[in-house]
């Protein structure tokens, strides 16, 4: 119920998008021509902090420094949409960060950037405090976004964390570089397993190290907690012994922006006042809905509470996916260049022509995603008396299918809107749409013709059922 107030300071930055196709190599050189389709711009570095807060439904307030430069006109622009108290410093002179990345055809082929990487100048370190003394006594916790692009000096991190201390505020740091020195004092770190092994010059390959290294940070830079995040196995916590949280990530397609998720969702709840071991119990789950997006993505209140409700779900209900979880898998199953198979239909009494026809299609790729008509949805195509079994036994029973990867249930009485979501590479429909027009044809690479088992359907299982009554 309520809103704590958060305060981030941090290297701010924009994370620009050219987005294409590739069909064809340049007679000029040996690389690749792209066809610009479309631009998209958003908040990168801290700002990505910042969008999982606002995603938080948390009070946000920013303190930064910009460039006199398009860039840096458009990156507070892009914050106050956000409405989100900005404290921005203009330094004139300065490149405002822009990090350009062409995309074609799904594949990342270059990345270039503009900006200026050095230390911010004594004015804008003295306007970053006269900021902070404005608004510090009115914040509940502090968090640092250093992306090493020279907002935090050594200086002016020891000020900043010299003032939150006399206050009782904590200040939470998503360290960079190898020396974390300029940090002393903090409440905690929040480096992955590889930078707290260049900090502490300690190789974490076991347990016993880690212990050796998370300790020697707490020790070392006098932080009140100490923490590794551990990728896949979780995140590790050093107070006065260690304990390691479990990751709970079901599905990894994209590890970007997960540590601004952390250090985001660590700062919400225990600005709130939650310990430590609740506050990072929180953060892996958040986490654990990020990776399943693509770029760098958020987690909201609702997207959190979903996830956690369905970790206690069986194995078979996790392939059952929502139009807009399938839509995210898809795009990230491209990205790994894996071939998608979509079909559709009732499957309403599941039989022996059922299964061989979705190994068949299974057979044309990597992934086969099934678009299952919705109970409302099979009533208007086969009357009043249909489904026999609702959709979500029918979705269940499929998901055990070794053949089936996905399952989405649609409402509508065609697929396309699934289809168009999804993007699949291969349609697949029965033999009996031979010289007919198939839904979705539009959007797939291909369209594939799968003939029935002779003499296996449901109606005839129905009709046979009825005849024995």
């Amino acid at each position: 119920m309520k809103k704590p107030h958060i305060l981030v300071i941090g290297d701010l930055m924009i994370d620009h998008y050219l987005w294409g196709s590739c069909e064809r190599i340049s007679p000029e050189a040996p690389v690749a021509v792209v066809d610009i389709k479309k631009e998209t711009a958003v908040l990168g570095g801290a700002g990505n902090v910042i969008n999982n807060l606002v995603a938080l439904d948390a009070k946000v307030s920013v303190i930064g420094v910009v460039g006199d430069d398009n860039t840096g006109t458009e990156l507070k622009e892009m914050l106050e949409a956000l409405k989100v108290s900005t404290y921005l410093n203009v330094e004139y002179g300065r490149q405002t960060s822009k990090k350009s990345r062409i995309i074609a055809s799904h594949q990342q082929v270059v990345r270039y950037d503009k900006e200026s990487k050095n230390d911010i100048s004594f004015e804008s370190q003295d306007k970053i405090l006269e900021f902070f003394d404005e608004i510090l006594a009115t914040v509940d916790i502090i968090l640092f976004s250093d992306y090493g692009k020279g907002t935090f000096t050594y200086s002016l991190t020891q000020e900043l964390i010299r003032r939150a201390n006399l206050l009782n505020k904590k200040v939470l740091i998503d360290p960079k570089g190898d020396d974390y020195s300029k940090y002393k004092g903090a409440y905690l770190l929040t480096p992955n397993k590889k930078e707290a092994s260049l900090a502490t010059k300690i190789k974490i390959d076991s347990k016993e190290n880690l212990e050796v290294a998370i300790k020697k940070l707490k020790n070392d830079i006098q932080l009140s907690l100490s923490i590794i995040t551990l990728s896949e196995d979780g995140i590790a916590i050093y107070d006065d012994k260690l304990s390691i949280k479990p990751t709970v990530a079901k599905e990894v397609f994209d590890v970007t922006g997960a540590g601004d998720t952390v250090l985001a969702s660590l700062g919400y709840m225990l600005a709130l006042g939650n310990d430590i071991q609740k506050s990072v119990e929180f953060a892996n789950i958040s986490a654990g809905v990020v990776v399943a997006k693509l770029g760098s993505a958020t987690a909201t209140l609702d997207e959190i509470e979903e996830y956690k409700n369905s970790l206690h779900q069986s194995d078979l209900h996790k392939s059952i996916k929502s139009l807009k979880e399938i839509e995210s898998i898809s795009n990230a199953l491209k990205l790994k260049n894996k071939k998608i198979v979509f079909t559709n239909g009732c499957f309403d009494i599941l039989h022996a022509g059922h299964v061989t026809y979705l190994q068949k299609a299974k057979s044309f790729g990597d992934i086969l995603i099934l678009g299952l008509n919705s109970d409302s949805s099979v009533k208007r195509l086969k009357g009043s008396t249909r489904p026999i079994n609702t959709q979500m036994d029918r979705a269940i029973v499929l998901s055990a299918l070794s053949s089936v990867d996905f399952v989405v249930i649609f409402n509508e009485d065609t697929p396309y809107e699934l289809i168009k979501a999804i993007k699949p590479d291969i349609l697949v429909k029965g033999g009996d749409y031979e010289g007919k027009e198939v839904v979705g044809s539009d959007i797939a690479s291909e369209v594939r013709l799968v003939n029935f088992v002779d003499g296996k359907s449901t109606t005839s299982i129905i009709n046979k059922c009825l005849l024995n009554e």
